[in-house]
């Protein structure tokens, strides 16, 4: 667990899901502290998208417990779970492509009722990604699949979450917009004070922008630490770092 002198933002306590005969998750534990950003790595099928869901309860645990800002959050609605603070932008982006940018980013904040603030979120939106301001009003599926990826970013922060969770923020996209999709990331964590609890298949990349990381296989935690120590470790290197 992370070194933190209080108790973590969200804290996974050995939860486990399946899909009807199939286990996958057994037991996962895993803390993130506030303010920090934190990875959870395997490689395809290990389970990674299926922790997130069952921290948002997109999909029902059979077991464990989920808490967020100390309170148990496991048997929560989805929708509630966002209200308290914890969202999630999903694998593959998942944008309303026949409505405008602006009516996704607005689709974000539709739990919220204080509109002047939602404006000033638009406007750090904006100041975020400015080709989404340029693309305002066009259609989500005329964009590319990186300003896909900057929108559904984008749709989760006008929400004002405490914590992100993002599912392979990097998927399908060139270096140069892999470069400045992760550079939004770490600017909301180091200038917003942003907790992300971070997917990722590039596991080089993910371990240089998180402090500690987790590494998922067959759907229970093999192995975790600080980012510095997992870049050197023998076994991660020739699992996942190809040296």
């Amino acid at each position: 667990m992370p070194e933190s002198s209080k108790s973590p933002l969200l804290e996974v306590r050995g939860i486990s899901a399946s899909y009807g005969a199939i286990q996958a998750l057994s037991g996962v534990s895993l803390a993130v502290p506030e303010g920090a950003i934190v990875a959870l790595l395997g490689s395809n099928g290990a389970g990674k998208s299926s922790t997130l869901n069952a921290i948002s309860h997109l999909i029902h645990p059979t077991a464990g417990e989920v808490h967020f800002a100390g309170e148990a959050i496991h048997r929560l609605p989805s929708d509630e779970i966002v209200r308290r603070g914890l969202v999630q932008v999903p694998e593959g982006r998942e944008v309303f492509k026949d409505m405008s940018v602006r009516e996704n980013l607005e689709l974000g904040a539709f739990l919220r009722r204080d509109r002047a603030a939602m404006a000033e979120d638009l406007d750090k939106v904006y100041a975020l990604f400015p080709r989404l301001k340029e693309r305002s009003e066009q259609r989500a599926a005329t964009l590319s699949g990186g300003e896909q990826q900057m929108l559904a970013i984008g749709r989760a922060l006008m929400s004002r979450p405490r914590l992100i969770m993002f599912d392979e923020p990097s998927m399908g996209l060139s270096p140069l917009l892999v470069e400045q999709i992760f550079a939004a990331i770490q600017r909301l964590n180091r200038e917003q004070g942003l907790t992300i609890l971070l997917v990722e298949q590039d596991v080089r990349l993910a371990l240089a922008v998180a402090s500690h990381a987790y590494i998922l296989e067959n759907g229970e935690i093999s192995l975790q630490g600080d980012s510095a120590r997992l870049m050197n470790d023998p076994a991660v290197r020739r699992a996942y770092l190809g040296v």
